[in-house]
């Protein structure tokens, strides 16, 4: 752990602590308070991530240390010098999106656990067993399904066993907030005989510590998805307090911390690196957007997003929590040149 340096700054309506041994290293003090004074319900039971029980348990959830870099306030650190050429590539004219996408389970510490039946990354994933329950969502369960016309008839067997052959990359993501872990699939179905994926992924939320070196995770970039996916809780507290999570189409042969993997064949250095991490500019006025959007772009000023997977441009994640107003409209009036790519300060050092 690092040694933060008082007094607090207040800085943008937040006070934060800084690192006496590290220019790049600045968090949110009122997060950690927040967290460690918040009491962590007892988990006994499943429960659905849409749903108050849910809520009151994120609340207590303190996700990796306080010096991980999804905890880090970036609204200081320097412009990246190729920035305008890395937009260029990913569209400044185009829109800023959201998926409602991500959904999770939270699972008591005593949860029964199960192997999968076939892994097909094998040599890139984490052992088994793991903590499956049988509610397990499914990406994009259940808003996406039930505010399709043609979907919205299908139940959550359905949608795990792909009954529609609607594919797709199937992320699938268990918290354990007991123990702190974080389970995360990719690929993911419902048998008769059990559960199958093409990758999993287990973090210790109590830890900094990556995946190995080229090693992929549920997503391309290697990074963790449950940390990044904007929540109702958060939305309806008024303030996100961690980086996000964006995609785009095009990306570079090359990943950047805390990314440990790469997804293409291209060698354009103006193309986005796994891991990238872009934010919104200081000057972008957010006074006339909805109290929803404007908590999601005022985190993009204060922690930014990492590129974490291939997929349509300037998408952001969002747990797919019917609570949750659909928000597409509005986060379409915010540009891609809106945004500009960060590099961290000379002398950070990446958190251990």
């Amino acid at each position: 752990m690092r040694n933060y340096c008082l007094p607090l700054l207040v800085l943008a309506g937040f006070a934060t602590l800084t690192s006496a041994a590290d220019p790049g290293v600045k968090i949110d003090a009122e997060r950690l308070t927040r967290i460690r004074a918040a009491k962590m319900p007892k988990v006994e039971k499943v429960i659905e991530f849409d749903t108050p029980e849910a809520d009151a348990v994120l609340a207590a959830l303190e996700v990796f240390p306080p010096d991980n870099p999804w905890n880090l306030i970036v609204d200081e650190w320097p412009v990246h010098p190729n920035s305008k050429a890395i937009l260029a590539t990913i569209g400044p004219a185009k829109p800023l999106r959201y998926n409602a996408d991500m959904g999770f389970v939270i699972v008591p510490p005593g949860q029964k656990t199960q192997q999968l039946l076939s892994v097909e990354y094998k040599d890139e994933s984490d052992a088994g067993p793991f903590p499956i329950p049988t509610s397990l969502p499914i990406e994009g369960w259940p808003a996406n399904y039930k505010r399709d016309p043609k979907h919205k008839t299908l139940t959550l067997d359905d949608v795990q066993r792909d009954k529609a052959k609607l594919g797709g990359d199937r992320h699938a993501i268990v918290v354990d907030p007991t123990n702190r872990k974080l389970y995360e699939f990719f690929s993911t179905y419902k048998t008769d005989a059990g559960w199958k994926a093409a990758q999993a992924s287990v973090f210790d939320l109590a830890s900094n510590k990556l995946r190995p070196d080229m090693w992929t995770s549920a997503d391309a970039a290697g990074l963790p998805i449950f940390p990044s996916v904007v929540r109702y809780d958060e939305l309806q507290r008024g303030k996100i307090e961690h980086a996000l999570r964006v995609t785009v189409t095009k990306t570079q042969r090359a990943y950047v911390y805390p990314a440990t993997h790469f997804a293409s064949s291209r060698k354009d250095k103006d193309l986005p690196r796994m891991g990238e991490r872009l934010r919104l500019r200081k000057d972008f006025d957010t006074s006339k957007f909805s109290k929803e959007v404007k908590v999601v772009l005022e985190a993009l000023k204060t922690y930014g997003m990492f590129v974490a997977d291939n997929g349509l441009d300037w998408s952001l994640s969002c747990t797919p929590d019917e609570r949750i107003p659909i928000l597409h409209e509005e986060l379409r009036k915010v540009k891609g040149s809106d945004f500009e790519v960060v590099t961290p300060p000379e002398g950070y050092k990446p958190a251990k």
